[in-house]
């Protein structure tokens, strides 16, 4: 079967064990060609090969324009038709898979882009998560929701400048794991939208060589 696209790829690994975890609602960012452009074609290769990679398994060029730390790499010039519109007190129901689970630390948070630091406290964390040890998962390892804070005037409002981080570690593994959910935030008072926008195909790159 040809996959056509990397939402499909990742669809299809979702009933796969051969991957790891990764945020699927709201779209993640996704690699592309800015992605290619700032961390080299083997950085690409490696998420669209296993969109649940590790950071771990991402290897960067070496450039200053890539942080694999940050989104896994993943650029915005990549995702600017998956920003999403939040507003202060909305609850964002957020879904993850996890098809092999490491037991280990998890948090989202509001990252400033620019710095790779963290706007206040982490918006739902979990002391221990996908603890490969349960029977079953708790339900709240893959679905769970989270409430968009009130922010100072001016903050996360220009599209980029800001992601929602899926931020998972696990321990005995030693595997982390980013999903970034770029978002821009409405006034204070404003009415929370109806349901988020729709979310772009995004193509795959193509290599040479």
């Amino acid at each position: 079967m040809k996959i056509t696209s990397f939402t499909a790829a990742a669809a299809m690994l979702a009933g796969t064990v051969i991957a790891h975890g990764n945020i699927t609602n709201p779209q993640a960012r996704l690699p592309g060609p800015a992605m290619k452009a700032a961390c080299g074609a083997a950085a690409v290769q490696a998420v669209m090969a296993d969109p649940t990679t590790p950071l771990e398994d991402v290897t960067s060029n070496g450039s200053p324009k890539c942080n694999i730390g940050l989104c896994r790499g993943a650029q915005f010039q990549d995702n600017m038709a998956n920003v999403q519109t939040y507003a202060p007190g909305q609850v964002v129901a957020m879904k993850a898979i996890l098809p092999i689970p490491h037991e280990g630390p998890m948090n989202v948070s509001i990252v400033d882009t620019k710095t790779n630091a963290l706007m206040g406290p982490p918006l739902i964390e979990f002391a221990s998560y996908a603890d490969e040890n349960l029977a079953v998962l708790p339900a709240n390892n893959t679905a769970f929701k989270v409430t968009m804070p009130t922010m100072a005037s001016g903050m996360c409002t220009v599209p980029g400048a800001c992601v929602m981080q899926w931020f998972w570690k696990g321990t005995a593994a030693m595997q982390t794991y980013e999903s970034c959910v770029d978002f821009v935030m409405a006034p204070a008072g404003a009415a929370a939208p109806a349901r988020a926008p729709a979310a772009a195909a995004v193509v795959p790159v193509a290599f040479s060589g």
